[in-house]
């Protein structure tokens, strides 16, 4: 196929089971190469010494993490944009791409911070197993049930919008959001997964694999980032 768009191909849920199964699979290839391309990355980010000096930046103002968080939603739109491509196969991939490389530069500092307090990477590899374990407990739910979860989009951007005012407002006045906010997060990021889950089902067609799979990693990665963050706050030191 020479030319894909947003149309492209069958919606997955009307597709043949083989097509549906092969769009699948195809999506979750992506997704584990996604986050492997993402643990090598913030792997040498951080044994090269980039994470540490990142971290002297954000410390020297606050308004770095507030450029850093604008910068890093821009490029996401970029890449949405580009994982949605009409024009060709490769820009989904540049648009994959790009998120990945934006994700291993957000999450540095948190990774750091983590490896700070647990140089061994339990910490680490306890969040992800927790992780894993609520993305698989969702995903056996969005294809058990069959159940359309579009509905919960509306939702999800209202929750989003609320969730970055208090972010952007801890930055600008200095406080804390605490172990209730990354609860509050948990829930949020487990409802987006189911979300993203579910549209790859009813709302993706079958040559959407890439932009599946980038909506899946972001979704995965939010979950990850406030499990490790909940658990860096019941460990004190916060």
């Amino acid at each position: 196929m020479s030319h894909l768009d947003v149309g492209s191909g069958q919606i997955v849920a009307n597709a043949a089971e083989s097509e549906r199964a092969n769009f699948i699979k195809r999506t979750y290839v992506h997704l584990a190469g996604a986050i492997g391309i993402f643990a090598v990355l913030e792997t040498i980010l951080i044994q090269s010494g980039v994470a540490n000096s990142f971290m002297g930046i954000l410390a020297g103002s606050k308004w770095s993490w507030l450029i850093v968080l604008g910068v890093f939603m821009l490029v996401s739109t970029v890449a949405n944009n580009w994982a949605h491509s009409g024009v060709s196969r490769e820009k989904q991939y540049m648009g994959l791409g790009l998120f990945i490389i934006a994700e291993a530069i957000i999450f540095m500092p948190l990774i750091y911070m983590a490896l700070m307090r647990d140089p061994s990477g339990t910490l680490l590899q306890n969040a992800a197993v927790v992780t894993a374990a609520l993305v698989a407990g969702l995903t056996f739910t969005a294809f058990s049930t069959k159940v359309n979860f579009s509905f919960m989009g509306r939702f999800l951007m209202i929750g989003g919008f609320i969730a970055m005012g208090l972010i952007l407002a801890s930055i600008l006045f200095g406080f804390s959001l605490g172990l209730w906010f990354s609860g509050a997060m948990i829930l949020f990021a487990a409802g987006s997964v189911l979300y993203s889950t579910s549209n790859i089902i009813h709302e993706y067609h079958t040559e959407q694999h890439v932009a599946a799979s980038l909506s899946l990693f972001s979704s995965v990665g939010l979950l990850f980032w406030y499990i490790l963050q909940f658990m860096m706050s019941m460990g004190g030191d916060d």
